[in-house]
């Protein structure tokens, strides 16, 4: 895999990035891309990475990088907006569609975690994708937000968001908090977290109350429908207790064809490493989706095909 280092602008944000070229690419030659988008606190030097390791492999151009406000992009510190990485993925694509060896008729997005919700949005509306692999997702904010929290949490979320709210008005900014004071991590993840994640650079810096708005006010489910005929690929661990397995059947039901289910035998990320069994099953499902959908025959090894 070859990495290149790039860099575009998103609502006026220098965001950085990464393309990851495979090593075959020939120069003037036009092959199919995905845009492999990270999670909550997500940076693109983990998941996107591991993800363009493997589709590059199989003849793909991938695109990774950090929303604003997370690692070297810019952007305020601590804001997270779900809208917003909506509007940086749109314009990732934009940039994507200008590169010389994309074919800009042949752009894939996956989605994981937080990202899998933005995705589904951003195809919705955006008819310059063709396919999308939606992972470990939540796709309902309001509904995910209350599995995971007990009632009396919930009310008393709610009164902190309205004295949040009261604040911005007042004082013009939002409070910053702990980044899972409202996003609490099960103890399989909270152990993974710990060990691959939290040493990264930036990882973990207090979040804005604001966000918490945001999740609430996301629904794609009701969106999803719009993505037709787009081929979707569901993908859930089915013992994932962040993000409930429910959340993968609601989004199934949601959708037209053509759709697919996958169910990954794990939990949220146990299973995210690049030399993982279920890691590498999940990869292979992916190539075979996007071989299909995005119709690559002649842009990958015909041992991919």
């Amino acid at each position: 895999m070859i990495e290149k280092k790039i860099s575009f602008y998103s609502e006026g944000y220098s965001l950085q990035g990464t393309l990851y070229l495979p090593e075959d690419l020939k120069e003037g030659e036009k092959r199919p891309a995905i845009i492999p988008n990270s999670g909550y606190n997500g940076f693109n030097q983990f998941y996107p990475r591991m993800f363009a390791k493997k589709l590059t492999q199989s003849g793909y151009i991938c695109l990774g990088f950090d929303y604003r406000g997370f690692a070297d992009s810019e952007g305020e510190r601590g804001r997270v907006i779900l809208s917003e990485q909506v509007q940086d993925i749109n314009n990732a694509i934009t940039f994507l569609q200008l590169q010389e060896n994309v074919d800009h008729n042949r752009i894939g997005l996956i989605g994981w975690g937080m990202g899998a919700s933005h995705v589904i949005e951003v195809t919705a509306k955006n008819k310059r994708v063709s396919a999308v692999a939606a992972l470990n997702g939540f796709y309902n904010g309001e509904r995910w937000l209350k599995s995971v929290h007990t009632y009396r949490d919930w009310r008393n979320i709610l009164e902190t968001l309205e004295e949040d709210r009261i604040r911005r008005v007042t004082k013009g900014d939002s409070l910053l908090a702990d980044p899972f004071i409202h996003y609490p991590l099960d103890p399989a993840t909270k152990s993974y977290v710990a060990k691959e994640l939290s040493p990264l650079n930036g990882f973990g810096e207090r979040t804005k109350l604001q966000f918490t708005e945001s999740i609430i006010e996301m629904n794609v489910e009701k969106h999803v429908k719009e993505m037709a005929p787009v081929p979707l690929f569901i993908a859930h661990g089915v013992n994932n207790l962040l993000h409930p397995y429910e959340e993968a059947i609601f989004l199934y039901e949601a959708a037209n064809e053509p759709k697919e289910l996958y169910t990954i035998d794990g939990k949220h990320n146990d299973f995210m490493y690049s030399d993982h069994e279920e890691f590498l099953k999940l990869t292979e499902k992916l190539i075979l989706f996007f071989n299909k959908s995005l119709r690559q025959t002649s842009a990958v090894p015909p041992s991919m095909s």
